[in-house]
C-alpha cells in the first residue's frame, strides 16, 4: 500500500475541478508537498501530536485507518506519515483568504463578591431561554433584573475584560483561592453583536486601520463615562456556564470537545474543511507563518474556504497577539489519499 501511495505522490500530478456549493462556485485543487511554501522546514512531530488529540473521534473509515497508523509513528517519521497518508487539496469559493486569530481570556476573580471584584458573570435565567429576544445589555445592566438570583458564576475585578470575555464566550477565571475554573458558552439576551470598533470609527474617535481589541480596552479605561456608554452601544449579551476546574496548562476545549493546541489549532468553516483534519496554512503580513495545524474548532464568523481562526492560547499576551492578526495568504486542507482523489473526474486525473 505505501509503495502504491509513494507512486501516487512522485508522480506529483495537478488537478483542478469545479463545482458548484451553497454561497458560490466552489473549485478543488490537488497540489504536491513541495509547492507548500516551507513545509520541510515546520515541525511536523508537533503537527501529528496535535493531530492525534482530535484524530480518534473522527468517524469515516479511512480517518480510523489513519488515526490508527498515526498513533505508531516515530516523531522523527511525522513528515514521511504526512506524505504518504495525505494529498493537500486547495479549496477555493471565490472569497479572499483571511486569517484572524482568537484566545483564551484569563481573568482574576472570586467566588463571592468583594470590593475589588464586583462585576459578575451571570448564568441565563430561565426567562431568557423563553423570550427571544429578552432584554438589551442596557436594560439588563441599569435595571439590576439579575441581582440577587443566585445566578452569579464568579466576581471578577475589571468590566473591560468581562466585556471583552462575553465577545470570546468562553475563558479562564482564576480565583483568589489559587483555583481556576473554566467558563463557557450558556446562552445569549437574543439580541445581534454591534461592533464597538466599528461605532468608534463612526463617531471619528478613530480611523479603521487604528481600531484593535487593545485600543478599544485603553480608550474605555481613559474614559470612564464614555467608555460604559460605548459598551453599553453593543445590545448583545452572553451568559456562560461553568465546564470545570482546570489544571494548569490544560487548553480549552474547541468543537470537537477536545483541547486545544496554541498556534497549532485552527478554527474553520466545516462545510468546507472536516474538523479534524490537517491544515497548511500561508499567513502572509506581519509574522509570517507557514505550518501545518489541525482543524479541531468553528466559530460562528468563521464561514468559507479560506477562512481560518488560529488559536493563539491563554491570557493577555495571546489575546494581544490574536487581536493584531488580519492577514491574507492561502490554506490547504491535507485530505487522506483516495479521498482527495474522489474530487477530480476521471478525465482529470
Amino acid at each position: 500500500m505505501i509503495g502504491a501511495l509513494r507512486a501516487i505522490l512522485l508522480a506529483g500530478a495537478a488537478a483542478t475541478v469545479t463545482g458548484i456549493g451553497a454561497r458560490a462556485e466552489v473549485t478543488y485543487e490537488i497540489l504536491r508537498f513541495d509547492q507548500l511554501d516551507g513545509w520541510e522546514k515546520d515541525d511536523h512531530a508537533a503537527a501529528l501530536r496535535t493531530f492525534l488529540v482530535t484524530c480518534p473521534d473522527l468517524d469515516a473509515p479511512d480517518w480510523q485507518t489513519i488515526c490508527a497508523l498515526a498513533q505508531q509513528i516515530e516523531p522523527d517519521a511525522a513528515r514521511q506519515f504526512f506524505e504518504l497518508f495525505f494529498r493537500p487539496v486547495l479549496v477555493r469559493d471565490g472569497a479572499e483568504t483571511l486569517f484572524t486569530g482568537y484566545y483564551e481570556p484569563e481573568l482574576n476573580g472570586s467566588r463571592t463578591r468583594t470590593e475589588r471584584f464586583r462585576y459578575p458573570l451571570y448564568r441565563m435565567p430561565p426567562e431568557a431561554r423563553k423570550s427571544n429576544p429578552w432584554l438589551s445589555r442596557r436594560q439588563i445592566v441599569e435595571s439590576g433584573v439579575l441581582e440577587g438570583r443566585g445566578l452569579e458564576i464568579a466576581w471578577v475585578d475589571d468590566p473591560v475584560e468581562l466585556f471583552f470575555l462575553q465577545i470570546q464566550g468562553s475563558g479562564r477565571i482564576r480565583l483568589e483561592d489559587g483555583t481556576t475554573i473554566r467558563v463557557g458558552y450558556g446562552g445569549s439576551n437574543g439580541h445581534p453583536y454591534r461592533s464597538i470598533g466599528v461605532e468608534m470609527v463612526r463617531r471619528g474617535i478613530y480611523k479603521p486601520h487604528q481600531v484593535s481589541a487593545q485600543v478599544i480596552r485603553n480608550w474605555v479605561r481613559r474614559n470612564p463615562e464614555a467608555g460604559r456608554e460605548l459598551l453599553l452601544f453593543n445590545p448583545g449579551f452572553v451568559f456562560f456556564r461553568v465546564i470545570r476546574e482546570i489544571g494548569e496548562g490544560e487548553g480549552p476545549l474547541g468543537a470537537m470537545n477536545q483541547p486545544l493546541t496554541p498556534l497549532r489549532s485552527i478554527a474553520v468553516d466545516p462545510e468546507f474543511v472536516p474538523l479534524g483534519a490537517p491544515v497548511w496554512i500561508e499567513k502572509d503580513g506581519a509574522g509570517r507563518m507557514h505550518r501545518l495545524m489541525v482543524a479541531q474548532d468553528t466559530g460562528s464568523a468563521i464561514r468559507g474556504a479560506q477562512r481560518a481562526d488560529i488559536f493563539f492560547g491563554t491570557g493577555d499576551a495571546a489575546g494581544q497577539a490574536a487581536g493584531q492578526l488580519r492577514d491574507g495568504g492561502r490554506m490547504a486542507v491535507l485530505l487522506p489519499i483516495q479521498r482527495a482523489w474522489a474530487m477530480i473526474p476521471e478525465d482529470l486525473q
